[in-house]
């Protein structure tokens, strides 16, 4: 689909924003390899935002800004998730043009706080000014500044057990909207050691529920497959993080080879990354 200009005389609104808005489940795909092609193929297939992936993958600042640009007027639209919970790291993702930000570890109030303050200007936040980039590929026509800030996306992940001791006042945090749960980095901060279906997890997964509940937040969490999908959005989750293109390359390879009758080597058997 080619990219068009914004009409002037229309006020953008964030689809993905617009959906949690709704209480409509929102679902991304997960992109780990440092390819704008692969981005952009992924961005037709359906989903709703790309989770480009900063913390875990070898993805630099110039190939999000590729990747950003090689998906412009694509169905997906681009969120990074960075390296680490900073204004810095922020500003630099806003700058290439994301429609969200994911901070990792976002333990504790005031990193929340620190968030949502990353991603607005003065005297809302305090994202430093400087959107040439980011203006070029911002749908909105008029102020970059206030469809940004009105529009952009602060996800928050808990991930420590310490996270979810103090959720009720991270959930209330103004500007956050939605707050995903890293069940694998959490079941460690447990001692669990990746038992994401842990009851201590999952009686964690509930109070986030119902803190994100109480103060009209979208909570998310990974998934792997249609049955953590039915059950988790059940109980209240919103957003859904999942498979990576390699995950669903291995899986589009098995269906391939099982209909040859063969099978995929066991180190690569069940593989859901």
């Amino acid at each position: 689909m080619p990219a068009t200009n914004p009409d002037p005389t229309e006020v953008w609104e964030n689809p993905v924003k617009k959906q949690i808005r709704e209480g409509k489940a929102v679902i991304a795909a997960t992109i780990t390899v440092a390819s704008p092609e692969i981005a952009a193929r992924v961005a037709t297939f359906g989903y709703d935002f790309l989770w480009i992936e900063m913390e875990h993958s070898p993805i630099t600042l110039e190939t999000l800004r590729n990747m950003v640009l090689a998906t412009r007027g694509l169905p997906a639209i681009p969120f990074a998730r960075v390296p680490v919970n900073e204004l810095w790291t922020a500003k630099r993702v806003l700058d290439q043009g994301v429609m969200g930000v994911i901070f990792p570890f976002s333990s504790t109030p005031e990193l929340a706080q620190q968030a949502a303050a990353a991603c607005r200007y003065p005297p809302r936040g305090r994202r430093g000014y400087g959107p040439g980039l980011a203006s070029f590929r911002w749908p909105a026509a008029g102020s970059y500044q206030d469809s940004v800030d009105r529009e952009i996306v602060v996800i928050a992940m808990i991930e420590e057990a310490r996270a979810v001791e103090q959720i009720e006042v991270i959930a209330a945090t103004p500007g956050v909207d939605v707050l995903v749960v890293g069940t694998s980095d959490l079941s460690f901060s447990m001692g669990l050691r990746g038992q994401s279906d842990h009851p201590k997890v999952q009686e964690a997964l509930e109070k986030v529920v119902a803190a994100c509940k109480a103060n009209h937040k979208a909570a998310g969490l990974p998934v792997k497959d249609l049955g953590q999908v039915e059950r988790y959005q059940a109980q209240g989750f919103q957003l859904f993080q999942t498979q990576t293109e390699l995950g669903l390359m291995a899986r589009g390879a098995q269906q391939i080879l099982e209909s040859f009758g063969r099978q995929p080597p066991d180190a690569y058997k069940g593989f859901i990354y």
